[in-house]
């Protein structure tokens, strides 16, 4: 009985998102606007000294001059779990029939066990969101965008031949921006379809994540990405 109050409540849960669907590494949203993701490295900045400060600025700025759409920053910082990595070091350490890098081994996992103990370690990672609206949804009245914004995800079926024209400007903004990204110094790469849907399914079940992995996209099916 539990389990199908909780199907029902993840089922009415999923109709209120402004997620359509996720396919071909594109994010459709329920009004027809697509979303690419792409992650992007990072740069020490305060390492840098004052004229490579200044020239990584300049180069940004430039960079946000040549962009004439909006872009989402998205910085997640997550608790990074370990202990995966420790227990293959512990296997090694096993396995090792060198004395003097049995030994090493042993005091490396020690330390990392006394550095988790001082606090949490944490991982952060760099998104960019880039969005293509149609310019037909520009014109769209009040009234019809207050409407859409209650419709369930599920009401959305775009055609093949409109996704495959909306997803060429898509990809041509995407183009552009990893272009200005790498005049900073910086490299992006867009997310794929997996990597999309398991970048939402973290993000909305934090918890849930990070004891239940997601399944490979090819074995989902309609319905079961629930978020």
């Amino acid at each position: 009985m539990a389990k199908k109050s909780k199907n029902k409540v993840g089922s009415s849960a999923q109709k209120f998102l402004d997620i359509a669907e996720i396919k071909e590494s594109t994010v459709v949203m329920r009004d027809g606007t697509l979303r690419a993701v792409l992650l992007v490295s990072s740069i020490n900045f305060a390492l840098k000294s004052e004229d490579e400060q200044n020239a990584i600025i300049a180069a940004y700025v430039s960079f946000l001059n040549n962009i004439d759409f909006p872009l989402q920053i998205v910085i997640q910082s997550r608790e990074l779990n370990i202990e995966g990595y420790i227990d293959d070091l512990k296997q090694k350490e096993k396995e090792q029939t060198n004395e003097l890098l049995k030994m090493q081994t042993a005091e490396y996992v020690q330390y990392i066990g006394e550095l988790i103990s001082m606090g949490k370690i944490m991982s952060k990672r760099f998104y960019l969101v880039l969005p293509y609206d149609p310019i037909s949804d520009k014109h769209k009245g009040f009234f019809t965008g207050i409407m859409e914004a209650f419709k369930p995800a599920t009401l959305l079926r775009m055609k093949d031949d409109v996704f495959a024209r909306r997803r060429a400007q898509l990809t041509r903004r995407i183009e552009n921006v990893v272009s200005g990204l790498a005049s900073i110094g910086l490299s992006a790469a867009e997310l794929d379809t997996q990597s999309l849907i398991e970048l939402y399914y973290n993000t909305y079940n934090p918890t849930t994540s990070a004891n239940q992995k997601l399944v490979d996209v090819k074995e989902l099916r309609v319905g079961e990405f629930n978020v």
